[in-house]
């Protein structure tokens, strides 16, 4: 008899027929109900024994973590909870569960604890629903690109450039730390190092993904990314998954008009295939909110942010409008927000992208034309305006709840323009002689956008900690599992 799993058991109508199912005990309780779970759904399996027809010693092995094999008669429920259960007829333990020691426990876990048995704690209903939601989204963003026309591009995970200017990045090398091969002048002779030049690990694959684009048109990365930042925050991580598409030929319109798309798509994806971890994982954050003070609390449910990205058109707003709006507005005026808005040119903050969201237009909201000075040198130069301010053609996407989601920008395609840029910020030509290439063989507009996925995964789940989604979390001083 094929085995089936309890999504599939629990969507079927027909009953009075004997089913085979494995997976592991949530509970067992009164020596007779069992509730089983094999992480194809949020729900568990109800399985009733007969303590009778069972030998003590094995009934005594069922403990919450066990991993089991029931084959029984699927019939209509009894109890309330579910549709349908399982009579066991015969009972297999597949490895045994210390109850002792087993730390997923069923009770209330903290997040914290939780982290500390990450191998084992999609056990829970909670890291179960934000995985496969996490799974959910990460086909939905292949599905999206498929069916529009693009390349999937596996951009490089060692690279020699710093796509973002950041500088914090880790170091790849197999040179001997204690004692390095050194120049003349004491530096470190990277030269002798592996791939015979300074190394790191990417933050982006974004300048590669340009490459191609001006060839293939269309692509995207979906990969691993890292930086080396000294931060604990709860939006931090030291790796993590991006997606990044390129698109020749696309302005900053036409990049705008993609990235709306592709957010209410693959938001609405997970609204019609994930509905009952978004309704599990909506009540959980309900709870969540009750416990905070109510001058803090969310207005809208998980759900209604979803929602609120998937049904509203996303207003366009230019970052000069933007500035007058928050300068002017009550927050700023009576101090409220802890970052004050005095002048042109300030870089916008959590708290100033939220009222831009939640208070002001009261839809998801797309800022663009950013002053140049705070943007990366690879966006296209504007005109200066008519105060003579210098803006680049940037855009980021600001979502409910959590400020900015994606940004992106039209890319620099003056090769002139883009060296004054380089030489500005002393970025070294012969390090990206490949990326100025493309500006001197075949250039054109080109436009592109970065969505860190795990924040993606946040604002689907409404988890308050990016270490929450994303299965082993790299983060300072933690590198476990």
């Amino acid at each position: 008899m094929n085995s089936k799993t309890v999504a599939q058991l629990l969507s079927q109508n027909e009953t009075l027929q004997d089913v085979s199912v494995k997976g592991w005990v949530r509970t067992f309780r009164a020596n007779r109900f069992i509730a089983l779970n094999d992480g194809s759904t949020i729900n568990n399996m109800q399985c009733v024994v007969d303590f009778e027809n069972f030998d003590e010693a094995l009934l005594k092995r069922v403990t919450t973590g066990a991993a089991i094999h029931v084959i029984g008669e699927l019939v209509e429920s009894q109890g309330k909870g579910q549709s349908v259960e399982i009579v066991v007829k015969t009972l297999e333990v597949l490895g045994d569960s210390d109850p002792e020691t087993y730390p997923i426990q069923p009770k209330k876990h903290s997040f914290e604890f939780l982290r500390e048995n990450a191998h084992l704690r999609t056990r829970t209903s909670t890291f179960s629903a934000v995985m496969r939601l996490r799974s959910s989204l990460s086909f939905a963003v292949h599905k999206y690109f498929n069916e529009n026309g693009f390349n999937y591009m596996h951009t490089p995970i060692i690279t020699g450039s710093d796509a973002e200017g950041a500088g914090e990045m880790f170091k790849v090398s197999n040179l001997d730390a204690k004692n390095p091969p050194l120049n003349e002048d004491g530096s470190v002779n990277y030269k002798e190092d592996f791939f015979g030049k300074e190394t790191n690990l990417t933050v982006s694959g974004q300048l590669e993904a340009e490459t191609y684009a001006m060839s293939l048109g269309k692509v995207y990365t979906f990969g691993p990314t890292f930086r080396a930042e000294n931060s604990n925050t709860t939006r931090h991580l030291a790796e993590f998954w991006m997606i990044e598409p390129e698109v020749a030929f696309m302005d900053l319109d036409g990049n705008m008009d993609l990235a709306e798309d592709f957010m209410k798509s693959v938001l609405g994806y997970v609204l019609e295939n994930n509905k009952e971890d978004l309704e599990f994982l909506d009540n959980r954050l309900l709870q969540e909110e009750k416990t905070k003070p109510q001058a803090e609390r969310s207005t809208m449910s998980l759900i209604e942010k979803i929602k609120f990205v998937v049904d509203n058109n996303f207003k366009r707003v230019s970052y000069t409008e933007a500035i007058d709006i928050l300068r002017n507005s009550k927050p700023n005026k009576k101090k409220k927000f802890n970052y004050i808005i005095e002048e042109w040119g300030a870089d916008l903050q959590s708290e100033h992208e939220r009222f831009l969201v939640e208070k002001h237009f009261k839809c998801p909201v797309i800022l663009f034309d950013y002053p140049a000075n705070i943007k990366a040198f690879y966006m296209r130069l504007n005109e200066p305006d008519h105060e003579g301010r210098e803006t680049v053609r940037a855009m980021d996407i600001l979502f409910p709840g959590i400020g900015e989601m994606v940004g992106g920008s039209q890319r620099e395609e003056r090769l002139d323009v883009l060296k004054e840029k380089m030489k500005a910020l002393d970025i070294d030509e012969k390090e990206l002689w490949w990326y100025l290439d493309l500006r001197k063989y075949g250039t054109a507009v080109h436009s592109g956008f970065g969505l860190g996925f795990e924040r993606l995964v946040m604002f689907a789940t409404g988890m308050g900690n990016i270490r929450d989604v994303i299965p082993y979390p790299r983060t300072p001083q933690n590198a476990e599992f």
